[in-house]
């Protein structure tokens, strides 16, 4: 039924998935989503993931999977955390991921405005569960969902953080995305930091 729904709200809105690998890359996996600029994007992806009949998660406050509407909270994908544990977050996923197989979708620059460089939180939380990181976006002037580019997670491990995140910022450049808020989005992920890996 998802499925179906999603397919038919893409339609509808005039928006088309477009698969840049294999769309299995999507069944256990960071899911790396930018620009992140607008709340439309969040509504896009789990469309895209509903047409695709994959599965979709995010962590959000455990208030909300405890409240009366937690069961909807948890259906759509919501994992609870309770903020104490949040600096505990990456053994938190890795926790979650040895349970069962899914996408988790990050959003690195944190917030919907305009940010200096990306926070590497989506980059340790792969090595710590040993899955892949897969890029995600949507482009807002050609109508188009980008899913399924994977950075394998053997790659992750041999390569240094700032080779990882030159190879995810060429890739958002070279699709030329053009997300809902232009003026929100920066690019330029690294900001002026050359940072590796220990």
């Amino acid at each position: 039924m998802r499925k179906l729904i999603g397919r038919l709200m893409l339609k509808i809105l005039g928006w088309k998935v477009v698969l840049q690998g294999n769309v299995n890359n999507l069944d256990r996996c960071i899911l790396v989503v930018a620009p992140h600029t607008h709340n439309m994007e969040y509504l896009l992806g789990n469309l895209a993931y509903w047409s695709l009949g994959k599965k979709l998660k995010i962590i959000i406050k455990d208030a909300h999977t405890k409240s009366w509407y937690g069961s909807i909270v948890k259906g759509l994908g919501g994992i609870g955390i309770d903020r104490s544990q949040k600096n505990d977050l990456v053994n938190f996923v890795a926790r979650q991921f040895a349970k069962e197989d899914f996408s988790l979708v990050i959003t690195p620059e944190g917030t919907r405005s305009w940010v200096p460089k990306w926070r590497k939180g989506f980059y340790h939380m792969a090595l710590a569960a040993k899955v892949p990181i897969v890029l995600a976006a949507g482009d807002f002037k050609r109508n188009i969902i980008y899913l399924g580019y994977q950075i394998p997670y053997e790659r992750l491990e041999s390569a240094s953080f700032a080779e990882i995140m030159k190879e995810i910022e060429d890739y958002y450049i070279k699709n030329d995305i053009v997300p809902k808020v232009p003026a929100n989005w920066n690019p330029n992920i690294m900001g002026n930091e050359a940072e590796v890996r220990s």
